[in-house]
């Protein structure tokens, strides 16, 4: 390794400590005040970044536009900069979340929609594929399943901080939800598989090139094949979902609007792009009730599909 890479390299793990112990710092300041008042000021935070962050902006709008074509510009702007204010409240969640969701309190800050049937399948110990997307507070899914003891297991890439990332892992972690990283996943899921575990995937990530392209908002996008296989290998269900906040308050409405059977995809040509389809319109029904909170400002149509590609390509020569 040469000296300035070295340098480099120590920089960095000093700037993350920094920033590390500043996060820290901060949280501690946050649990000065009430939940409900620091949500107030989450929002502050996502309105100055909807206003400063102009490509995140930008990027929000766009795909905005192409999703509802039928909206006027007003809507737009509001909906942009409302889901600008979701994102920093879900981070404000994570903090305040070990501290307020016990098993004696979470009733006064949840309600639920057709999620009988999934609590009776977790239950059974069989597997189960649980999906939703980067819309409201996703983490909290897993932490209050885990809460009762449940066997959840969540997919996830750890963040580029290693300080932050241990420190948010044991927040994850903290009631009995194990999180495995995207990278050692594979190895594991013989195991977790035949334990009848139940995994936890953000189904809503642009998968490259080589993902299967499904229609999402009118639009071909890019989506892990790793969920269908997953779920056809071990002939597991699939169950969509997502959970709302409500706006400033500590408050979250979980639903499911989908549970995808094995027999379902059992008699299609084509079961892996079936699966994957039929999982991304369950997303997309669940964002359309409330677009506000999804996150827009997401690639989620970076890469597009290889005769979009080469159509584009003839049109430049």
């Amino acid at each position: 390794m040469t000296q300035e890479k070295k340098k480099k390299k120590k920089g960095n793990v000093v700037t993350n400590y920094l920033l590390y112990l500043f996060v820290r710092v901060l949280t501690g300041l946050f649990h000065c005040f009430p939940v409900e008042a620091n949500l107030r000021t989450a929002c502050w935070i996502g309105r100055i970044m909807w206003k400063h962050y102009h490509r995140g902006r930008q990027r929000a709008l766009d795909n905005l536009r192409a999703s509802f074509p039928d909206k006027d510009e007003a809507w737009l702007e509001a909906t942009g900069r409302r889901s600008f204010e979701q994102l920093v409240m879900m981070v404000m969640d994570v903090l305040f979340t070990p501290r307020l969701v016990k098993l004696e309190t979470w009733p006064t800050m949840f309600s639920f929609r057709n999620i009988e049937r999934i609590k009776w399948l977790v239950k059974e110990e069989k597997g189960l594929l649980l999906v939703t997307a980067h819309y409201g507070n996703f983490e909290i899914i897993g932490y209050l399943m885990s809460l009762y003891g449940l066997k959840i297991y969540s997919i996830a890439r750890p963040l580029d901080n290693p300080f932050i990332n241990r420190w948010l892992m044991s927040v994850r972690e903290s009631r009995g939800q194990k999180i495995i990283y995207k990278k050692g996943a594979a190895e594991m899921m013989d195991q977790l598989a035949a334990d009848g575990a139940t995994l936890c995937f953000i189904a809503d990530q642009d998968a490259g090139k080589k993902g299967v392209f499904v229609d999402f908002f009118g639009r071909k996008a890019s989506t892990y094949k790793s969920i269908g296989l997953v779920a056809m290998q071990y002939n597991l269900p699939i169950v969509i979902g997502g959970c709302r906040q409500h706006y400033k308050k500590f408050f979250f409405e979980m639903e499911s609007t989908r549970i995808i059977y094995p027999h379902e995809w059992a008699d299609k040509p084509d079961p892996l792009r079936w699966v994957t389809q039929e999982y991304t319109k369950a997303i997309e029904d669940f964002i359309r009730k409330d677009p506000a909170q999804y996150w827009w400002l997401h690639r989620r149509w970076k890469s597009r599909p290889k005769e979009e590609r080469q159509a584009l390509e003839r049109a430049q020569k």
